[in-house]
């Protein structure tokens, strides 16, 4: 009953509620980006989510406006702006998609959504049955990260994740990822 109908209640009171609560911190981000970086201060991407349908998810710009279509793991090799490492550092460029989370394309917590050309780890979700949720901002993947972890062994916490779907494990991982965020961020 809760993956079905309470989750997705629970996804649009906690995005309904972040996006209130953080719209001046995404206001001055905007007008950052805008002002010390030209181009567009939303980034938008297809994405990989439930059922294997592409759709547009949103980020804050923290790249470059040319920068094409990479994964996360490939990013070291990107030359940033102040700006944009700030954004990173401190995962302030995840907010937009609390606008896709209110749209339903995703969920608070799930698998995070793949760029199309992943396709390895789209076909071991597909495998495992995680590619039935909706992707997540966080995840058991994200909360259990360590450097180098492979394709395999995120599609494996992604696929345990889809197979016990419940809401205290939702909110250990909602709490893990908090812890995570308060902590100092990385230096790139």
């Amino acid at each position: 009953m809760y993956a079905h109908v309470f989750k997705r209640v629970l996804d649009v009171i906690l995005a309904a509620a972040g996006l209130a609560l953080l719209a001046p911190l995404c206001l001055l981000v905007f007008l950052a980006i805008r002002i010390f970086d030209p181009g567009p201060a939303i980034f938008r991407q297809l994405r990989v989510g439930r059922g294997g349908c592409e759709f547009a998810f949103y980020k804050f710009r923290s790249m470059p406006v040319n920068t094409g279509d990479i994964p996360s793991d490939k990013l070291a090799d990107v030359a940033l702006s102040r700006v944009g490492k700030f954004i990173r550092r401190t995962n302030i460029d995840e907010l937009p998609q609390l606008v896709n989370i209110l749209k339903g394309d995703m969920s608070v917590v799930g698998p995070r959504p793949p760029i199309p050309a992943q396709t390895e780890l789209v076909e071991l979700r597909r495998r495992n049955g995680a590619l039935n949720c909706r992707p997540g901002l966080t995840g058991l993947a994200q909360v259990n990260a360590f450097d180098g972890m492979s394709v395999e062994q995120k599609a494996a916490f992604d696929g345990q994740y889809a197979q016990s779907i419940g809401f205290l494990r939702d909110i250990a991982i909602i709490a893990s990822t908090l812890l995570y965020l308060l902590k100092p961020p990385p230096k790139y």
